[in-house]
Order: structure tokens, then sequence, then C-alpha cells
């Protein structure tokens, strides 16, 4: 089992705290009206709308606590609601269809919880900044939540990780990561964490998935080819596609991390975020790029890409608002280098 994976996506990163140099003139040509959005703790990221677009779902370090928890927060408020139990590691969250309910990732069923938490208070109190590490913790089962906190339904069982969840857009399935036949590969199940399938066995991580907007496609990132450096892939739902391939594989550069793929709503593209590593990760930078999708013949090509953040921060995890008329990310251009969530007027989906 690769539970030992790392992932060197943000690494040095999402932790240094340089003074950020932007290039806001390049990023005016994509987006406008740049505001930070979230506040009063200590780290932020990976959000997501409600499907109204009023409300966002993200994972935040509460004061004092060494792991993310999940809060809820208003647009137009800057006060969160903590959304899941205040214990163990939680990540991934997303709403329902409806959104009345939410999805989201929580090992607080850890039977050895207090030796867990107590190690990672006695790491934090040796000094400094507690270096950003992708945990497969193998006590992470997904769960399902009303909006308000209330009815908690766990939808996994299983030994292992698993996590990563989204929903279809029809709010019947959900796609997600486990690792339960030993290393990350994809699954989906319906709604109620029934009819659970298997959609990737390769060797190698395979995760972060997102259904496109027809529900017919799932895109996701994967190191199956080197470890740790993340490609952008995509699958058919069902069947293959016409030249008979069952994946097709969006990025291929091996000196590069591409990950957190999202669809813009449209379906004319998409968004990620992408690194050089060829001079090791102290001098990658995560910016944000768009790649053109082209869907005729009965498969996915991917066209034209732009880049679209231009920053010394760390800039990842963007997802568009249902309307695609706003772009979040979570990004360490804070005054302090903290990760937080920030949200753009998104130039493109105004067209």
């Amino acid at each position: 089992m690769r539970r030992d994976i790392r992932m060197l996506l943000l690494l040095v990163a999402l932790l240094t705290a340089p003074p950020v140099e932007t290039d806001s003139v390049a990023e005016a040509k994509h987006m406008a009206n740049v505001r930070q959005v979230t506040f009063g703790l200590p780290r932020a990221g990976e959000g997501y709308f409600s499907p109204a677009g009023d409300t966002i779902v993200y994972q935040a370090y509460p004061v004092g606590y060494p792991f993310y928890q999940i809060y809820v927060q208003k647009l137009d408020e800057k006060t969160p609601r903590l959304l899941s139990t205040g214990r163990g590691r939680t990540t991934c969250a997303f709403f329902n269809k409806e959104g009345s309910q939410i999805l989201f990732a929580s090992s607080h069923t850890d039977p050895k919880i207090d030796e867990t938490e107590l190690a990672a208070r006695e790491e934090a109190a040796k000094g400094g900044r507690r270096r950003y590490l992708w945990d497969f913790d193998p006590h992470m089962e997904l769960y399902l939540v009303n909006a308000n906190g209330t009815g908690m339904k766990r939808l996994t069982d299983s030994p292992g990780y698993d996590a990563e969840g989204s929903f279809s857009p029809d709010g019947k399935q959900i796609v997600f990561t486990s690792s339960r036949d030993g290393d990350p590969d994809l699954y989906v199940m319906d709604a109620d964490g029934s009819n659970v399938r298997q959609l990737t066995n390769t060797p190698g991580y395979d995760g972060g998935p997102f259904f496109s907007p027809d529900g017919k496609w799932v895109i996701f990132r994967s190191d199956r080819q080197k470890e740790h450096m993340l490609q952008l892939f995509a699958m058919p739902l069902e069947g293959k596609t016409s030249d008979g391939k069952t994946e097709v594989q969006l990025t291929n550069n091996l000196e590069q991390v591409n990950w957190c793929p999202y669809f813009h709503p449209s379906s004319k593209y998409l968004i990620w975020s992408g690194a050089d590593y060829s001079k090791g990760p102290t001098s990658a930078h995560f910016n944000l790029f768009t790649m053109d999708l082209d869907w005729s013949g009965g498969t996915l090509k991917g066209g034209d890409v732009k880049q679209i953040t231009h920053s010394s921060a760390a800039d990842v995890l963007p997802v568009f608002s249902p309307d695609g008329k706003s772009l979040m990310w979570t990004s360490t251009r804070t005054p302090d280098g903290t990760s937080q969530l920030w949200i753009a007027d998104w130039l493109r989906g105004r067209e």
C-alpha cells in the first residue's frame, strides 16, 4: 500500500513566506476584482461553491487544533461555521445538487485518535511551521451531513483511505478515491453509499476526481508514470472513447506537476494548477492554467493552454462558481504568507 505518498505538490511553496511578486497586469487579462474571502483561521483552502453560488464550504485549521476541519461560510460574511466534528483529519467537502447536504471525508472515528492528536501536537510544539504533507490516513471515510450540521451519515466503511469525493451533476453518484485494493484508485458509488464500482486499477495514485458538467466523464490526476509527478487524465464513465481507449491523458510533462483539474460549467475548458519541478521543489511555483477542450469525434482532446495567475505565491485548487462567472482558489498571496481562499470575477466566463 502506498500510504507513504506525501504529494510533493505544495511542500515549500505553501510554507515559505517571502515577499510575493504578482504580475497583476498579466492576471487582469483573465480575472478582475481579486479579493481574499477567508479570515481568522490559521490556514484555509480547497473551497467549493454551493449550487446557488452564495455559500462556500472549505477546510481550515482551527485555532489550537493540529488538523483541518470543514467549515461553511456565506460569501457576504466573514464568520465561518464549523461543520465537521472538530476531531480528526478532514478534507474534500462538496455540496450535493440541492445544496442541502455536504459530502466530506473525516478520520474522526480513528480508534486511537487521542494518540494521533497528541503526536501532531508534540510535533508542532517542537517549533516552526508544520510542513504540508498529504496523509493517506487509513481511518479516513466519507460522510454526508445536512448543510446545517445535523444528520451525519457514514457512506464508506472499508480498510484504507476513502476521500476526495464529489457529486455528479444530477446528484445521483459520487466519485472518490480509495486505497481499499492496496493503492489509491478511483471508485464511483450511488449517492447513498451503495453500488460501489471501481473505475481505475493502475499502479500509482489516481485521485482528485470530478465529473464533467454532463456527468459522462471523470477528470482526475495521477502519478502512474512517475511517483509524485502528477499528470491530468480523463475517462468516460461508461464504455470507451471512439478510438477504443478507456482513458485520455491530457498532460504529459514529467518535469511539471499538474494537479487539481476542474471543469468550467461550459465544458469548453478546464482549469488546474501546475509547477515546473525540473529544478526541484524549492524553485517550483504553482500557478493556474486553463486548457481548451475538444469533445468532437466521441472522445476528449486537450487544446490551447493559457497561464492564468502569475505569482511567486502558491496558487492551487481552483474551482468555478456554478454560473461560471467567478473563480475561487487557494493562495499564499496573503500578507502573512498563509494559505487562504481568494475569489475573482472570471472574465472569460462572461463571454
